[in-house]
């Protein structure tokens, strides 16, 4: 869980600011999407294997590897949940007076949540499966059980590193879903009143 929190929360961090500037300045957009594609495309164990040189043995080559594989599809779904504001909220915005930053805070992000947050559960839930290579450089979780089974050559050790892993998968994605929906209502109100303060 932390490895995986932490991982995925960095690539929050610097995907949902990147997707706003894609959105503002289309010039810098092809370079950043670019860049989020070459991230997705490192493989996970190759980036684990390249960084525990310089970061050690532990979590933290595994949470850069998560954060570079779950950079992408957040950036993504930030940019698209962006473009798919309906222009005349945001004019109607504008045309109440409100800043830029306003228009971004007030009605563009609300508006798009819905869409930013898929892409933060999906990569939440896919960055499971890429947590347990950690066992491979002494991070630890469930992975570890699953190298000492097929070390031992039993299902058993290997399927109590498996299940439990599982298990958070459909957890994690059964608690993100339902705070989706709490975020999915709050932007029917934004919407509402937009529409509202528009006529």
């Amino acid at each position: 869980m932390t490895i995986v929190l932490v991982g995925v929360g960095a690539a929050i961090v610097v995907a949902v600011p990147l997707g706003i500037v894609v959105t503002r300045h289309d010039k810098l957009g092809w370079m950043v999407m670019n860049m989020g594609a070459i991230a997705q495309t490192l493989p996970p164990l190759a980036v684990i294997a390249i960084s525990f040189s310089f970061l050690g043995l532990g979590r933290n080559p595994v949470i850069l590897a998560l954060f570079f594989y779950a950079l992408l599809p957040i950036l993504k779904n930030t940019v698209a949940g962006l473009r798919s504001v309906d222009d005349s909220k945001v004019e109607a915005g504008r045309g109440m007076g409100m800043t830029q930053f306003e228009r971004l805070t007030r009605i563009e992000l609300p508006l798009a949540m819905p869409v930013i947050f898929a892409g933060i559960r999906t990569s939440t839930v896919m960055s499971v499966g890429v947590a347990y290579l950690g066992a491979f450089i002494g991070a630890g979780g469930f992975g570890n059980w699953v190298v000492l089974g097929q070390q031992q050559l039993d299902t058993h050790i290997t399927m109590a590193g498996a299940i439990p892993g599982a298990a958070l998968v459909i957890v994690l994605d059964q608690l993100f879903k339902r705070l989706q929906g709490v975020v999915t209502p709050a932007t029917s109100t934004t919407k509402e009143n937009t529409e509202i303060s528009a006529a």
